[in-house]
């Protein structure tokens, strides 16, 4: 994304971009998450309609931000995304220690230490072209909305927001162990006593968003992350969205393996699909195999799902069985869709749902993701990469 403009300037001997090649290497390791992929494409076509519209109308008015040109949206872009406060100051100097962590859908996820505190974040820089591109504005505040008002001990915490010119930035926690998947990967099946304190803690910050009036919409294993002990913080409030009373969604969404037969069908759902989503995933824990196979989209999963023949498997308890079809009961009126009968179920027989207490629980803990690095992204060169969304954004560079 323009890597052509950065050789032009001949490697710039007064060194004002020298900062720009630090955070190159740290957001190339996001295999092209602000790359020629979608970023330089979206921002290459917005301008071009931009100037399309200028020549056509022959409006001159002013379509820069901070005295950038060709920036595709008017100044006040930020209009767009009034739950994140605006901020100029470079992030270079607000933390130290970026790392690379994930690639996520609309750009990276990094390692963060505030210089003020030394406390570790994990930040996630979304690229605002690309969320207007997909359309995923509303859902896009509305997630961050959420996870400002909602605190639950196993919640990740969101810590603040805020965007740049072309960015939207979002600093939640950091946990060091990795996500559920990356644990069940390395010890699936899971023993039967792991998984009885993992349902308690996700059931129970399941219910506590129902009871706020938020249905999640994708609890899956790689949206639980892992803390330092081995407890557990639900994640990822992208989907997330408030139901009233009595209201229902039709939008299908979320990760088709765990999606609820109403919600492949496209029809009218509430908060019971959390519920089949939580029964897919402890399902998963404990055979070490999902419950119906994934497939290549909601249709194919759907048929795929009315076909199958659920079937516990044979080395776990019978309350767990219990358990188990009553969150995988294709009629949602009538699965187990309420913490008060969760929490009652024998299978949870003298385990107090009390937070403090659930989290003072010895687990077995393997710590692999500490122990092993993450999954190395696309090693290639990071090419197209521009040096002036870093500019214009504050990302490490001198305005």
């Amino acid at each position: 994304m323009g890597n052509e403009r950065s050789a032009a300037r001949g490697g710039d001997p007064t060194g004002r971009w020298a900062p720009v090649s630090r955070w190159k290497s740290i957001l190339s390791k996001a295999g092209g998450c602000l790359s020629s992929g979608y970023a330089w494409g979206a921002f290459q076509t917005a301008r071009r309609n931009v100037r399309e519209q200028r020549r056509l109308s022959g409006d001159r008015a002013e379509c820069s931000d901070s005295g950038n040109t060709g920036w595709p949206f008017p100044r006040f872009i930020s209009l767009f995304f009034p739950v994140f406060p605006y901020r100029s100051q470079r992030v270079d100097q607000e933390f130290q220690d970026v790392e690379f962590i994930a690639k996520g859908s609309f750009g990276p996820i990094l390692k963060v230490c505030q210089r003020t505190n030394e406390q570790t974040y994990a930040v996630k820089v979304l690229l605002k072209t690309e969320i207007v591109r997909q359309g995923v504005l509303q859902q896009c505040k509305d997630g961050v909305d959420i996870q400002k008002q909602v605190r639950h001990p196993f919640v990740q915490g969101l810590q603040e927001c805020w965007q740049t010119s072309r960015l939207l930035f979002i600093m939640c926690d950091y946990h060091c162990a990795g996500d559920l998947f990356m644990l069940w990967t390395t010890c699936r099946p899971m023993g039967e006593g792991r998984v009885r304190v993992f349902a308690a803690e996700l059931g129970s910050a399941i219910g506590f968003l129902h009871d706020f009036g938020v249905v999640h919409r994708d609890v899956k294993m790689e949206n639980v992350l892992l803390s330092e002990r081995g407890h557990l913080k639900l994640t990822d409030f992208g989907l997330s969205r408030r139901l009233c009373r009595g209201e229902r969604a039709n939008t299908i969404c979320g990760t088709v393996q765990y999606m609820a037969p109403e919600v492949l069908r496209g029809s009218p759902y509430n908060h019971a699909a959390d519920w089949w989503s939580l029964g897919v995933l402890l399902y998963t824990l404990v055979a070490g195999k999902f419950p119906v196979d994934p497939q290549r989209d909601h249709a194919a999963m759907l048929v795929s799902v009315q076909r199958a023949d659920i079937v516990p498997p044979a080395s776990i308890s019978q309350s767990l069985a219990f358990l188990l079809a009553e969150l995988l009961c294709s009629d949602p009126q009538l699965r187990l869709h309420r913490l008060d009968a969760f929490r009652e179920h024998r299978f949870f027989l003298g385990l107090s749902f009390d937070p403090d207490l659930l989290q003072k629980l010895p687990l077995e803990f393997h710590r692999s993701a500490e122990n092993q690095p993450p999954p190395r992204p696309d090693p290639s060169p990071f090419t197209g990469f521009d040096c002036e969304l870093l500019a214009a954004s504050g990302l490490g560079v001198p305005g």
